[in-house]
């Protein structure tokens, strides 16, 4: 079985992305992981160098900053690596900069990846998602924060990267067919010094050409939050580094509960039923 990770990557030193981590996490299930590098404004391709593994193939691209609608320019660079992937690849994981796959979730995407090798209907594998927030003791557990995404696709079927790249699509705007992979991916788009979360949430407006003016000076209020909830397990090994370094304090009472009456309604429905009422999904599970 043949497997190619790809990503991409601007300004991830400057930005605080872990992609050290996102690429390490992948690498043992790959034969081969193609990282694009943007035009960084600091040492984000030192920091790709440095990663011992000759897997990576590094190759680099100029972001077109005129793309900025809905994300448009994170989709062309998604795709720009998928682009580099073989179209004889059996599968390709996606990765993003600041996304995990622990390591206890190999041997399960593993098994499914063999599994599904071999079936023509299945387009990629859905991953759950943990989603942390302000620190790395606290998960995001509201509606508002998505619960599944594909992450693994299979090369050379028409599929491209959807809107501002969290999903994908094929041919003419058709969602995926998907199984689900048996694993999470763990996102840390939320945990990193306040400084460098204010200059994040700066940059990733300026994607979007949100009129919603961010100062990039300031440090991000992670207080603004409607639930949170403590995460009570291990993180993964490539992650320690950024752990150990952590040196700003965040905490939250997880008893708080900021919601609308609108929202606690919905809550409720869904700890009632399991169902989330107007959940996205992009994607067909197959049954």
């Amino acid at each position: 079985m043949n497997v190619v990770g790809f990503t991409f990557v601007r300004n991830a030193v400057k930005l605080g992305y872990p992609i050290d981590a996102a690429i390490r996490s992948i690498l043992p299930l790959c034969d081969k992981v193609i990282v694009l590098a943007g035009n960084s404004e600091d040492d984000t391709n030192i920091l790709l160098e440095h990663i011992a593994s000759d897997k990576i193939e590094i190759y680099h691209s100029v972001w077109d900053d005129s793309l900025r609608k809905g994300g448009q320019v994170l989709a062309q660079e998604t795709d720009k690596a998928l682009a580099l992937v073989p179209k004889d690849t059996d599968w390709a994981i996606y990765i993003q900069a600041d996304e995990v796959l622990p390591e206890k979730y190999h041997k399960n995407l593993l098994n499914t990846m063999l599994r599904y090798k071999d079936a023509p209907e299945v387009d990629g594998l859905l991953f759950d998602y943990l989603h942390f927030y302000g620190s790395y003791k606290y998960i995001a557990d509201s509606r508002q924060w998505y619960r599944h995404e594909v992450r693994v696709i299979r090369p050379g079927r028409g599929i491209y990267a959807y809107r501002d790249a969290q999903g994908f699509r094929k041919g003419r705007n058709q969602k995926l067919r998907v199984r689900h992979s048996n694993a999470f991916i763990y996102h840390y788009g939320w945990v990193r010094e306040p400084q460098k979360q204010q200059a994040k949430q700066h940059a990733f407006h300026r994607l979007y050409n949100s009129s919603e003016y961010t100062s990039q000076n300031q440090a991000f209020d992670y207080s603004h939050i409607d639930s949170l909830k403590l995460f009570t397990e291990s993180h993964p090994v490539v992650m320690q580094k950024y752990i150990q370094q952590a040196d700003w304090d965040f905490t939250h009472d997880i008893s708080k509960k900021n919601y609308t009456l609108r929202v606690w309604f919905l809550m409720w429905i869904e700890r009632l039923t399991g169902w989330r009422i107007g959940e996205y999904r992009n994607f067909r599970r197959l049954r």
